[in-house]
């Protein structure tokens, strides 16, 4: 009988090699004139300076729990929480180290033209996709190997979990302080372009880039993969399922080998054609991987003698997934009536701009909430709650290639900042700017698709909850909409993402008030500054943010570990369940109105920064800019950190229900 787990382990090394050769053939090229490679070298020793710094913050958080999942249980989930906290961190590291090198090998190509430049910048963000992907199914894969039980994978699970919120909310924190404090100084105050040497802040701003959206998605994405995997083997425990379907467990795993075969097929269509359609080119790697994956999901459902609606199953997930990103991109890309109409109310003034903004934001999540409506409907049609997870699996196919998409963009926002602080031609830097509006879409689409596997994910985390629970409790658990402790606790629920992302916003807005301060200083203190004789103390403003990001990271980690911890325990099972599907409902509005907000305002600015509607500079482009500034937080700190939130609450439910069902109260 064929080891489905050895083959997936030697796959997930196949996708790592796979980055690992992608990594050679980008430190190949060329890296440019001195004068950019010092920019890009402190753009490279800030992102590494903050990555040591956070890891060894959380190392102390990971010490602690791992410490206390061995006494309380066992020490193979303590050993699986640290396995997957590693992996988790890594993930993100090994992406960003090559994203910072690739920024100003994407700018040096520039100089040759688009297509060499989009090669670079794609196989950038690649190296994050094949390395979170890898390492994911290397983790899931190499525990199940060992134990043979995916309960033994629920440590692993929580593990990269928290790893990914606390890279979330770091990163979210660092990246928009700096850009948030650099756009009102620079552009606002004085009038200077984004990415101006002379502004004290383009550095952190640049640094914020990577951790933010390389390292952070990467984490994030990396969990969703694990605790969706995670959960569709929980759920082939059930009778109902093992009994329906062959080699319920090992599904799954055969899915995740699938989807590392594809993406890599689908990374080699990204090419430019004739039209110079740069999102067509990206696109089409996209759709690539979905064929590929869509026919490999049919032969691993043949070969299990697996009925036809499994494999029906994997391809809502892939339809779920295409619909979401083309509504993503309607609501946030330049060419269409949400972000110009923002941009137009901007002629009027910051207000009208942040009303239209808030107002498309508020729209964008109704067809994406239909659509997810009717996947899960879908999908339990065809195969009941396994199918529900085994959609969510299929939407996490293209995590690859959906990575590489949302790596390309910081990558070609960098290369633009070097561009512009090197002082090279205005060709090179038309060519960056063509290559960082389709970026802003393109980590649009990726935070949309991010929220919607998130969601379904959490919907099987939830199902492998009450199976879990099950097993423990001699009657089976129902939350009743008439029993007052389900009540609490879906308002308790649905009260924590508003919490959380307050407190994550408050935190963004300290830090860029201390950037705004420091970078003001500069330029009244700094003689010469303005004038480009004198050169700012970047180190400085990428030491503020740094500071803040660790302090106010740890906060929102603890609202998210105690809110369940002190439901389960004081409230009881009944309320804990309505926690976790309230959270679920509200953390999904709330993460898709931000991502889609914020997004919108960013290139509504954008649009504007083109020549548009007068241009930079003008009082339409300053309103937008205070829209930016507003939807930056929205869209890179709170919006995303909304997806690991959910997913930290499900998964530690899972984990400690035990200890839920032996001690815990029930006071209502």
């Amino acid at each position: 009988m064929v080891n489905v787990g050895i083959i997936a382990i030697i796959v997930s090394l196949l996708a790592l090699g796979y980055a690992g050769f992608l990594s050679f053939r980008i430190l190949k090229v060329k890296p440019g004139s001195e004068k950019m490679q010092a920019i890009a070298g402190a753009i490279r020793e800030g992102a590494m300076a903050y990555m040591a710094r956070q890891y060894k913050t959380i190392a102390i958080f990971a010490v602690i729990i791992t410490i206390i999942l061995g006494f309380l249980f066992n020490w193979i989930v303590a050993g699986g929480f640290i396995f997957g906290a590693i992996l988790s961190g890594l993930s993100g590291y090994i992406g960003m180290s090559i994203s910072v090198r690739a920024n100003v090998r994407t700018a040096e190509t520039a100089k040759v033209g688009v297509k060499e430049a989009l090669k670079v910048a794609f196989q950038g963000g690649s190296v994050t996709g094949m390395a979170v992907v890898g390492l994911a199914l290397l983790a899931v894969s190499v525990f199940y190997t060992i134990f043979k039980d995916p309960v033994m994978l629920i440590g692993l699970g929580f593990g990269a979990s928290l790893i990914s919120l606390f890279a979330r909310v770091g990163g979210g924190i660092f990246t928009k302080a700096a850009d948030v404090g650099a756009d009102l100084v620079g552009k606002i105050e004085k009038n200077i372009p984004e990415d101006d040497p002379r502004n004290p802040a383009t550095i952190a701003d640049n640094v914020g880039d990577n951790v933010g959206d390389c390292a952070g998605m990467g984490a994030d994405l990396y969990e969703t993969y694990v605790v969706t995997m995670l959960a569709a083997m929980l759920l082939a425990l059930m009778p109902s399922v093992s009994k329906s379907f062959n080699m319920a467990i090992e599904y799954p795993l055969m899915l995740g080998v699938v989807a590392i075969i594809a993406s890599i097929i689908g990374t080699l269509f990204v090419r430019l054609g004739k039209s110079g359609n740069i999102m067509g080119a990206l696109y089409k790697g996209l759709f690539a991987s979905g064929v590929v994956a869509a026919i490999g999901f049919y032969i691993v459902t043949v070969l299990t003698n697996n009925p036809l609606n499994l494999f029906l199953a994997t391809l809502v997930g892939l339809v779920i997934t295409i619909l979401i990103n083309v509504i993503t991109e309607y609501y946030t890309s330049t060419k269409y009536k949400p972000v110009r109409s923002i941009a137009e109310a901007s002629v009027t003034g910051a207000g009208t701009n942040l009303i239209t903004g808030l107002a498309v934001g508020l729209q964008s999540t109704l067809f994406p909430v239909l659509i997810i409506c009717a996947g899960i409907i879908a999908a339990y049609l065809l195969a009941g709650v396994y199918g529900i997870a085994i959609a969510a699996l299929a939407m996490l196919s293209l995590t690859g290639v959906i990575i590489a998409l949302d790596s390309y963009g910081p990558i070609t926002d960098n290369a633009g900042g070097i561009a512009e602080m090197a002082g090279l031609d205005k060709k090179v830097r038309k060519t960056t700017d063509a290559l960082d509006a389709v970026g802003n879409t393109t980590k649009a689409v990726t935070k949309g698709y991010a929220i919607g596997s998130a969601a379904l994910g959490a919907l099987a985390l939830f199902v492998a909850f009450t199976q879990e629970i099950g097993h423990l409790v001699s009657e089976p658990l129902q939350f009743l909409l008439t029993d007052p402790a389900v009540v609490v606790g879906l308002f308790i629920g649905a009260l924590l993402p508003f919490i959380f992302s307050a407190v994550l916003m408050k935190a963004v807005g300290s830090s860029a008030h201390k950037i705004v301060v420091e970078v003001r200083r500069q330029f009244k203190e700094i003689k010469g500054l303005m004038a480009g004789k004198a050169k700012p103390e970047y180190g400085k403003c990428v030491d503020i943010v740094t500071k803040a990001a660790l302090r106010n990271m740890i906060v929102p980690a603890v609202i998210a570990v105690s809110a369940p911890l002190l439901v389960g325990l004081l409230l009881g099972l009944h309320a804990l369940g309505g926690l976790l599907i309230g959270v679920i409902l509200s953390g999904l509005l709330l993460a898709l109105f931000m991502a889609n907000a914020g997004a919108a305002w960013d290139n509504a600015k954008k649009y504007i920064e083109d020549g548009n509607l007068g241009g930079k500079g003008k009082d339409a482009h300053k309103a937008a800019v205070i829209g930016d500034t507003v939807g930056d937080p929205f869209k890179d700190t709170a919006g995303p950190a909304l997806n690991a939130l959910i997913k930290v609450i499900n998964t530690l439910a899972i984990v400690f229900a035990p200890l839920f069902v032996m001690y815990g109260l029930t006071l209502i």
